[in-house]
């Protein structure tokens, strides 16, 4: 029960945003872009500038990398069996392999492990917000045939350069490296915009669940995104930290990430690509409300 209480203040911010897009409706499209463009690199920037670099940031890629490709190769076996067309396969690759680390899983591990939680947590949304503007872009480009794929190749390298959370981040360690102190007053900056960060990017989540409509629910590539997105990647995460010599608290930051729903910004490469894009919205909603009964069990077998 205490898990799930957790849970409930997270869940009621990302109320708040789901009956204000109701009642009121707001551009969504354009508060995302304020929070990624002008918010999360201040979040970003703090987090890299105060944690000590260190061989954990290399464990910490390791996971990333090893978990991603996991998830992607499970989902790719599972359409290929299944017989999915190429569209479906992407679809359910999408959906089951990227993790909401940002707006979910960032205040999630603030709750439950405190300020190093919520640092781990920002350093793997920076690794896998790398992932998805490269892979995810990749992946997305394949599922539809009418696609040129070099052309979504090209995408996924101008769309790299484009992140403002990865020039945050490495300016971020450069000035830790050089080891450059900020003034009192642009620290002070910097934390009054990473701070207001993170419940402006969990209310504009609820605002993005409240404008998808599910029409249909395709039952197979749907369990099986649960499946593997709620269920599998846990257990997954679980045996890749098992081996690293990083501190215990990391390793179980590390597999609640893991437990986190479909990301929200992966559906825009649905969109854009019309790779099954109904599909991996509807994905996206279902495993962010399902989490609210797989997170506690996997909080409660991580602490037992």
């Amino acid at each position: 029960m205490e898990f799930l209480l957790i849970l409930l203040p997270i869940f009621s911010v990302f109320l708040i945003g789901y009956i204000g897009q109701k009642r009121i409706g707001f551009d969504t499209k354009q508060l995302s872009t304020m929070a990624l463009y002008l918010m999360s690199p201040f979040l970003v920037f703090r987090t890299f500038y105060v944690n000590t670099i260190s061989i954990d940031y290399v464990y910490l890629i390791l996971y990333t990398l090893g978990l991603s490709t996991a998830l992607l190769f499970t989902a790719w076996v599972v359409g290929k069996v299944k017989k999915w067309d190429a569209a479906k396969r992407s679809g359910v690759m999408l959906a089951s392999s990227f993790m909401n680390n940002g707006n979910y899983g960032a205040p999630l591990a603030l709750f439950v492990f405190g300020a190093v939680g919520l640092d781990i947590a920002i350093i793997l949304m920076v690794l896998q917000q790398l992932l998805m503007c490269t892979v995810g872009i990749f992946i997305a480009a394949s599922g539809n045939k009418d696609q040129d794929v070099g052309a979504g190749s090209s995408m996924a390298l101008k769309s790299v350069f484009r992140m403002p959370i990865l020039y945050a981040a490495l300016l971020g360690l450069a000035l830790q490296v050089m080891n450059i102190s900020l003034s009192s007053l642009i620290f002070q900056t910097v934390d009054f915009v990473a701070d207001a960060a993170i419940p402006t990017i969990m209310i504009i989540l609820g605002m993005q669940l409240a404008k998808t409509k599910i029409k249909t629910v395709k039952i197979e590539p749907t369990v099986m995104t649960v499946l593997i997105r709620l269920v599998a990647s846990p257990v997954i995460a679980f045996l890749i930290v098992k081996a690293m010599p990083i501190d215990e608290t990391w390793k179980e930051i590390m597999i609640l990430m893991a437990a986190t729903p479909t990301s929200a910004n992966i559906t825009l490469y649905a969109l854009q690509f019309d790779t099954e894009p109904e599909f991996v919205s509807t994905a996206t909603l279902i495993t962010t409300v399902l989490s609210l009964a797989t997170l506690p069990v996997v909080m409660w077998i991580m602490f037992l």
